[in-house]
Parts: structure tokens; C-alpha cells; sequence
């Protein structure tokens, strides 16, 4: 891959690749370093017939794969999480931020969905191809990720 594609793919994709490794991690620095290693890992693909949706699936696909890597490694050295901070925790004072911390304390199977079907727009068949599922199940993740989150933000039957 030539520099100036590596450019114009994290110009195009990289808000993507950095959002969904955020939603994976819940860490900004963990979210950086994945970034760093799935653009640093696409610069070394041969990428000259590959059209921007392929680039983009690529990309999505190798942050799950590397935020699973970290995942593996933080089960195996434990760290402790920011919000255990009190003076570094944010302060959230709208009502899309209070939903997003919602969303953050999912399992992360249906973080990750709820993530790339709101916040990247992608149908489920999509992102059953990006996960190596079946779209049935990432259905059902979206839908149990619905319930959850009206339980904890406490919606009733109708909302």
C-alpha cells in the first residue's frame, strides 16, 4: 500500500476503526494503540484492487480481531479501569452521553452491535459479516441489547 492510500483509508476510515475500538476497550489508550496497529497492518496489505467498502471492511474486521487480542491479555494482566478514578471520570451532561454509558456497560458481544448498527449504520447482515456470525444472531444480540438498555434506563413496555 502506497502512503497516500494509507492516508486517504484513515482520513476516510478512521474515525470508524477508533470509535469501534473505544466501544471495544472502554479505554482511550487501548482504543489509540489498536488504531495505531490496524492501520500500521493495512499499510503492509497488498490493497491495489481493493475498492473503499472492502478497505472499510477490512479495517472493521482486523479491530475486532485486535481488541479481542487486548481483550485475551487483559483477562490474563488485569488493569484498572478509569472510571474507578473518581478525579478522571467525565462528567456526562446530556442525554446521548448518559445513553452511551449505558450502552458501555453491555457484555460486549451486544456493545459491539448496538455500536457498528446505530453508530456506523451498518444492517445486520453486514455486521454478521464483519463478526463471522449468522445474522440471526446478531439480531437477537440487537434485540437483547434494546431490552437491556430500556431496563437500565428505565423504560416501560410501550417505550
Amino acid at each position: 500500500m502506497t502512503e497516500q492510500a494509507l492516508c486517504n483509508a484513515m482520513r476516510l476510515h478512521g474515525g470508524a476503526v477508533y470509535r469501534l475500538a473505544l466501544c471495544r476497550t472502554q479505554n482511550t489508550a487501548d482504543a489509540e494503540d489498536v488504531y495505531q496497529d490496524v492501520f500500521l497492518r493495512l499499510f503492509e496489505q497488498e490493497t491495489a484492487h481493493w475498492d473503499s467498502e472492502r478497505t472499510r471492511a477490512w479495517l472493521l474486521r482486523a479491530t475486532v480481531n485486535r481488541c479481542t487480542d487486548i481483550h485475551r491479555f487483559r483477562l490474563r494482566r488485569p488493569v484498572l479501569a478509569l472510571e474507578d478514578i473518581p478525579e478522571l471520570a467525565r462528567p456526562v451532561d446530556d442525554r446521548a452521553g448518559e445513553l452511551w454509558d449505558t450502552v458501555a456497560r453491555l457484555p460486549e458481544k451486544l456493545r459491539t452491535v448496538v455500536h457498528l448498527h446505530y453508530a456506523e449504520g451498518y444492517s445486520t447482515e453486514e455486521i454478521a459479516a464483519l463478526l463471522g456470525v449468522p445474522a440471526a444472531t446478531v439480531r437477537t444480540r440487537l434485540h437483547r441489547a434494546r431490552l437491556k438498555l430500556k431496563d437500565l434506563l428505565g423504560g416501560n413496555e410501550d417505550e
